[in-house]
């Protein structure tokens, strides 16, 4: 899940986490980041990055995000666009409005707002062109785990 992936395993697996907004810090402003950003504080203002955004469990963002790929744990609100993948893990809140390539919401994850996928959005974040796909995942043992295309 996302609070147990370690600076070492973003590392091993190719993706650079390089910069941190840490648990009880507040940014204000536009942030631009090369790697992958990982907010556990709160930000409110712009945040662009070439790689993936993760926000942590008591990560809390308002703004516009214009990133590659989104895992959600904590709380968004107002505009993200990914040319890749996004995930809104359980207990995650997203408010606002989301456009994306592929969208995946977990069991437990809120949700409102207007939501648009298709590779017309991708030329916004990165002009990357590819087709849309949402996957909604059940809550099951891994047994029975049914994914809907």
């Amino acid at each position: 899940m996302l609070g147990k992936k370690s600076v070492e395993e973003y590392r091993a697996t190719g993706d650079s986490l390089n910069t941190l907004i840490g648990k009880g810090s507040v940014f204000e402003g536009s942030l631009k980041v090369q790697s992958t950003l990982r907010v556990d504080g709160k930000v409110r203002g712009n945040i662009t990055t070439s790689d993936s955004l993760v926000v942590g469990k008591e990560g809390d963002i308002d703004g516009e995000m214009k990133v590659r790929n989104a895992i959600v744990g904590g709380k968004l609100k107002g505009k993200l666009i990914a040319s890749g993948k996004v995930v809104l893990e359980a207990n995650s809140v997203f408010n606002g409005e989301l456009k994306a390539n592929k969208l995946v919401i977990e069991e437990g994850a809120v949700f409102e707002g207007n939501c648009s996928m298709g590779s017309h959005h991708n030329a916004e974040a990165e002009g990357i062109q590819q087709k849309g796909v949402a996957t909604i995942l059940e809550k099951k043992p891994e047994s029975e785990m049914k994914v809907a295309k």
